[in-house]
């Protein structure tokens, strides 16, 4: 009949054998469904603390995705041949920072009541993985109102004076050039740009608020910077962080994404 099955002689060249199979034909690939617009979005506050600062993003999201199916939570779905949820992270902060003020957006594909998703969602993610707030999504996206974030610091190991020595050495240079491994091989970037304010709160705490920029400049950027600026700032331990807030910097304060914005 013409057709090649595996281990038939080549007809060109009989020292080879066909790799073609019985019965298969080029017939066009069926066009995946097309799913619906989203019924409604909510945008999510969520929390990790304790051992759940641990977590990458990749596993949260994993968790996430489980958390919303036990909870039925009636997500809308991507079209395409391997649809998925239609969940949207923005900023999301480095494994092994604690949080408070991480945000996402739900797409959903049924209208629901926001306070019964964040207390289905909360009661069904692992222990540290806290939801916060559920709110309706207001028009535009949620990363255009996070530009900005404060962070607490926890330094260990050194005394006060010698924090408020760094800081002062770090807010006073124009400029604080610290390197970092990306995935397209080691950066180098400024590092002081990006500080709004760095002040020592306690004998073993900073408070930084920072903007957020291209590449984005984390605590441990700066932590870096500070010992670029003063050498003697050697902290014996990692230290600890964790994000307070996220939002929108106004020249005075962090506004955040869900407080009410003035109209025009």
């Amino acid at each position: 009949d013409g057709e090649a099955t595996v281990g038939d002689v080549h007809p060109r060249h009989p020292s080879r054998r066909a790799v073609g199979f019985h019965g298969v034909t080029n017939t066009p690939r069926q066009q995946p469904e097309q799913q619906a617009p989203p019924a409604q979005k909510l945008q999510v506050r969520y929390a990790k603390r304790g051992r759940a600062r641990f977590t990458s993003h990749r596993d949260f999201h994993r968790a996430l995705e489980r958390a919303l199916r036990r909870a039925g939570v009636p997500m809308a779905y991507s079209s395409g041949y391997n649809p998925h949820q239609r969940i949207s992270f923005s900023n999301a902060s480095p494994t092994g920072a604690a949080t408070e003020a991480e945000y996402l957006e739900l797409a959903l594909r049924e209208v629901v009541d926001p306070d019964a998703v964040r207390a289905a969602l909360d009661a069904a993610l692992p222990e540290g993985m806290d939801i916060l707030e559920v709110v309706p999504s207001p028009p535009g996206g949620i990363a255009d109102r996070l530009n900005a974030s404060i962070w607490e610091i926890r330094v260990a190991g050194l005394p006060r004076a010698m924090l408020e020595q760094a800081v002062a050495a770090l807010l006073a240079a124009e400029s604080v050039e610290v390197e970092r491994m990306t995935k397209t091989g080691m950066r180098t970037f400024d590092a002081r740009a990006a500080i709004i304010d760095l002040t020592v709160t306690a004998d073993d705490t900073l408070r930084l608020v920072s903007l957020h920029g291209t590449p984005l400049v984390r605590p441990d950027d700066v932590l870096q910077a500070l010992a670029r600026a003063d050498e003697s700032f050697a902290p014996a331990d990692p230290p600890l962080l964790t994000r307070l807030a996220q939002g929108d910097w106004d020249g005075t304060r962090i506004v955040g994404p869900f407080e009410p914005r003035p109209t025009t």
